[in-house]
């Protein structure tokens, strides 16, 4: 079972409702496209500010690596490291970016496959969409206030002094 975080799209100006064709399904989970090509994975995605940290630590870790004398082993051990950071982190990294972007997270949602997380969550929004629509139309309840009779000197579950446990 993988689970997936949804994301929905700021609305534009003519809009009313979210559109549900441009929600985004963040799975999370370990990206092997994003720890083997990293930069051009942060380009598919639109992850600029990404792409340009990502860019500016690679360097400069290489820079300190070359400054200290490092051998070419443990630079390129440090560059697989870090590749392997982005590889577990690339679903965050994508969270970050949405988040930045005024994406609202909607929820989060378990699913065989993201198909079938895409139908459950599409389910259970409709489902409270009516709902909450119902209860729009419903007059809403007075709520009701209980007080504790007077000169009871009781805190706590019991109505009465000495009542049995």
């Amino acid at each position: 079972m993988a689970i997936y975080t949804v994301y929905q799209p700021p609305l534009k100006r003519q809009q009313s409702a979210p559109d549900p064709e441009r929600f985004v399904f963040v799975r999370d989970r370990f990206s092997f496209w994003a720890f083997l090509l990293g930069p051009l994975w942060m380009l598919r995605h639109r992850l600029w500010l990404v792409l340009v940290g990502f860019v500016i630590v690679a360097a400069a870790l290489q820079f300190a690596l070359h400054a200290v004398g490092a051998s070419a082993t443990v630079m390129a051990a440090a560059a697989l490291l870090l590749h392997l950071l982005v590889g577990f982190e690339a679903a965050t990294l994508r969270r970050f970016t949405l988040a930045r972007r005024r994406w609202q997270n909607v929820g989060i949602v378990v699913g065989d496959d993201l198909e079938s997380a895409e139908r459950r969550f599409f389910d259970t929004w409709v489902r409270n969409a009516a709902a909450d629509g119902a209860a729009r139309a419903a007059p809403a309840a007075a709520p009701v206030l209980r007080r504790p009779p007077a000169g009871s000197d009781v805190i706590g579950l019991f109505p009465e002094p000495g009542a049995p446990r």
